[in-house]
């Protein structure tokens, strides 16, 4: 595991025991659209405390208040995808807009790499324009649109859109352009 992430602002570290409480009350504090999106139910204090144990390889992000403004998650997935990763990631209200998504999420895909994951993927509802934006800019691309999947607190369906990351394309097109030796601190999986 790499080491902590430090802006001025912002630390991103490890989930651990210590992070149950805040974390809770993060997922308490978003609007209830936001939450419906989460597929864990991040309203159950045991779902959150066993995330800190369960392995999977989980972040925060503390402001300098102690608060938790952002959350992210790699989870690989077994038998045979066992070579792709999940990403999830969630920003409170409070630090949108404001480059911590992006942060988040170069963080997760950099671990993801460092794992040895070669296929990198997240699920975005299709109204989350600047969610797709910030993927986007990350080298993924669409691979699924699933009409009508997800169902909102309010019982509307909505579209959910699967984005990949493939590493082994994003390397090999790095290593023609001579940008492969100016990732420091992560190898080329292949």
């Amino acid at each position: 595991m790499t080491e902590d992430v430090q802006t001025p602002e912002v630390t991103v570290e490890a989930l651990g025991p210590g992070h149950a409480e805040p974390l809770q009350r993060f997922f308490a504090g978003l609007p209830e659209g936001d939450r419906t999106f989460i597929k864990e139910d991040v309203t159950d204090p045991e779902t959150v405390r066993g995330w800190a144990e369960d392995g999977t390889a989980r972040w925060v992000a503390t402001s300098g208040d102690g608060q938790i403004d952002g959350y992210v998650a790699v989870r690989r997935l077994s038998g045979w995808s066992d070579h792709v990763a999940e990403l999830r990631l969630v920003v409170g209200g409070r630090r949108r807009g404001a480059g911590l998504g992006r942060l988040l999420a170069r963080h997760a895909v950099t671990e993801a790499i460092s794992s040895g994951a070669t296929k990198l993927v997240v699920e975005v509802v299709a109204e989350q324009g600047a969610a797709l934006a910030l993927f986007s800019g990350l080298g993924f691309r669409g691979e699924a649109l699933l009409e009508d999947h997800i169902r909102d607190r309010s019982g509307q369906l909505r579209d959910l859109l699967v984005l990949a990351h493939r590493v082994d394309a994003t390397w090999s097109a790095m290593d023609t352009l001579g940008l492969g030796e100016a990732l420091d601190g992560v190898a080329d999986p292949g």
